[in-house]
């Protein structure tokens, strides 16, 4: 295996990603800085953002470290069913952009807590404005910055401590410029990021049509259908030993569907990128994003079960451990690391375009949330935009100190890789949009509701954790809700937040219904059926996507 060291063709291919990004970054600055100073304009671009940029911010912000890595690691291990992350994220997207983008917009929402505060009351808002920030730096913030340099420092050969100072300096950089500025360099970032990721990828597959004597990238797919067929199913049985992860037809009809609408749907981080433009704007960059997630398994998912078929083979024998045993997140860097020069570069560009995409988008919500939901309604309630918007630039600079400062004492990277991230948002992810889905379209329901949806639904969540130690469950076999990891039966995570959501939701429903007797709730949202049509072109798109994902679920079903 090659040395981990960069080549001059990859420091100069490395270093157009860089000025391109800045330069382009430099110019939309300037461009815009005369236009508007107010707040909403740094924080989110109001009408500044087209489509594209929309589509493009969207993808780079979700795409970063825990994908490359994690992801081709899931590959490795599991085979193509993890691709359904992408693939169901792509139907999410078009339920996003035609139901619930319209309710932000109408009713001028610019943040979550925002939302929760127009619906429910402050109290919900400011627990969920703490509870967000907090999960946003000392989870997300510091997954990103320290998974993303253990990549880099992986490829580059450069010092870990380095790699996470240098990517958050570029990223507060990028963050500083507000939202416009990250919107329109994110096109530039998803540009190398697909580039660059679809290199390793025909990298990947050349290795295996070369290892077994033939060439080419199509005769190598061919190659890893047939020897490793069993990596390229999407719907796992009860016998497979990933099915804790993937549970059968869970991923199309029961727990993904909260993982993915809560992300996509009520998630600042994300959001963010739409609520700043008109309607037809939103949905057309939403719908382009939803395009661009039907690519990433190519990207993302396939170089790891080449690996695996190589591995399978005899080769990368002692690249993929570490401390004795076989790593799955070290698939993705074995690959890199074979790359020529040049190559090497541009996938070093990509990898760092998504981290700091990433980690800008991440920094950009912070700042967003505590200036706008903290600072302006609790600590200076008649601040000034220009207050405001410096206050949000610290916010952002604080925000990545602290993530560097303790990312390393996190033990990220002993806690495995993207199946580890969510499982772990799953213990929130069904109260939070439990509280938002009825918030949406149910008038009656109320504040004290929602408080239950949130604080029940995790407690029940870590209930259903830690009860197969508690108690046999084995019995649940039967119905299909449990398999049996290292001797005890344990519910599924997607299993775990179906059973959840659905709690949540009757908790509210019963609670909404005892103390609003005497019908609609005045906080409830103004709704329109109107609101709800689109044009014919997003209708094509949708019907499009939706086409697509029914062929590729019944060919690799």
């Amino acid at each position: 295996m090659k040395n981990n060291l960069l080549d001059t063709k990859d420091y100069i291919v490395f270093a157009v990603y860089f000025v391109i990004v800045a330069a382009y970054g430099l110019y939309i600055y300037n461009k815009k800085k005369s236009a508007s100073t107010g707040s909403k304009d740094y924080f989110l671009a109001e009408g500044s953002l087209t489509w594209w940029a929309i589509g493009a911010s969207l993808i780079a912000s979700n795409i970063s470290a825990e994908q490359f890595i994690g992801m081709s690691g899931s590959g490795f291990k599991m085979g193509l069913a993890i691709a359904t992350y992408e693939w169901m994220a792509a139907l999410t997207l078009v339920i996003v952009a035609v139901f619930f983008i319209p309710v932000y917009l109408k009713n001028k929402i610019a943040t979550m807590p925002q939302f929760l505060h127009q619906r429910y009351n402050g109290t919900v808002a400011m627990i969920m404005a703490v509870f967000w920030l907090l999960l946003y730096v000392v989870v997300n913030l510091t997954s990103i910055l320290y998974l993303g340099a253990l990549a880099v420092s992986s490829i580059s050969g450069f010092d870990l401590t380095f790699c996470m100072y240098a990517i958050a300096a570029f990223a507060i950089v990028i963050t500083l410029g507000g939202m416009k500025v990250i919107g329109y360099t994110d096109v530039i970032q998803v540009f190398f990021l697909i580039l660059g990721g679809l290199a390793t990828t025909y990298l990947a597959l050349n290795l295996v049509s070369t290892h077994y004597g033939t060439s080419g990238i199509f005769e190598g797919y061919s190659l890893m259908t047939s020897k490793a067929s069993e990596h390229f199913h999407m719907i796992l049985k009860p016998d497979n030993e990933n099915y804790i992860d993937l549970p059968g037809l869970s991923v199309l009809v029961g727990g993904m569907w909260i993982v993915n609408l809560n992300y996509w749907g009520c998630n600042q981080y994300i959001t963010q990128r739409a609520l700043g433009a008109d309607l037809k704007t939103a949905r057309g960059g939403i719908l382009f994003a939803a395009f661009l997630k039907l690519l990433m398994p190519i990207i993302v998912v396939l170089p790891g079960i080449a690996a695996y078929v190589l591995y399978k083979d005899g080769a990368f024998q002692s690249e993929m451990l570490q401390d004795g045993s076989v790593n799955p997140d070290r698939a993705y860097p074995v690959l890199l690391n074979l790359l020529p020069a040049g190559l090497k570069g541009l996938s070093f560009a990509a990898l760092t375009a998504a981290v700091v995409a990433s980690l800008a988008g991440k920094a950009n919500s912070i700042a967003t949330i505590f200036t706008l939901d903290i600072y302006k309604k609790v600590l200076k309630t008649d601040a000034s935009e220009k207050n405001l918007v410096f206050t949000g630039k610290i916010a952002v600079v604080v925000a990545m100190v602290l993530g560097v400062i303790i990312a390393p004492y996190l033990g990220i990277d002993k806690k495995g890789g993207f199946q580890y991230i969510q499982e772990y948002t799953g213990f929130v992810s069904p109260g939070i949009f439990a509280m938002f889905i009825l918030g949406f379209f149910w008038k009656r329901a109320t504040s004290n509701a929602a408080l239950f949806a949130t604080i029940g639904g995790f407690g029940l969540s870590l209930l259903l954790k830690v009860l197969p130690t508690w108690t046999d469950l084995s019995w649940l076999s039967g119905v299909g809700f449990s398999v049996k990891n290292a001797g005890i039966y344990e519910i599924p995570f997607l299993d775990r937040m179906g059973i959840v959501f659905v709690f949540c939701i009757i908790g509210m429903v019963i609670i909404s219904l005892f103390e609003n007797k005497n019908g609609v709730n005045p906080k409830g949202l103004e709704i329109d059926s109107k609101m709800f049509k689109t044009t014919t072109g997003f209708a094509v798109g949708s019907l499009i996507i939706i086409g697509l994902l029914v062929a590729l679920y019944s060919i690799y079903w």
